[in-house]
């Protein structure tokens, strides 16, 4: 299993209405993509200093999956309408996962 990581920080003209409009937009998005096994999308709690604004992480089989997620036209029009006008900084990491890893 694959565990896809991305977060964001956003331009300084982003409202915390664009936020949850993206990630309502986002949730919709997850339920409809069915290569997803596991997803959380949310403003960052900054529980600790630093960091980035946003996060996103989605839990898929094998590359085969995350391909599917982020190349579907869902999630590229997510980007379209909310994330590429809001996004001044992007980071992402893939790890691998056990199945059964997270408690």
């Amino acid at each position: 299993m694959i565990l896809h990581i991305a977060t964001f920080a956003w331009k300084p003209e982003v409202t915390e209405a664009r936020v949850e409009a993206l990630t309502a937009a986002l949730a919709e998005m997850a339920a409809q993509i069915p290569e997803i096994r596991s997803y959380s999308a949310g403003p960052n709690l900054h529980l600790r200093p630093g960091g980035k604004d946003y996060g996103v992480a989605a839990i898929l089989d094998d590359a085969a999956g995350l391909d599917a997620y982020l190349d579907h036209p869902l999630h590229k029009a997510v980007y379209d309408e909310h994330l590429g006008e809001m996004i001044a900084e992007r980071a992402a990491a893939q790890l691998p996962i056990a199945e059964g890893s997270f408690r």
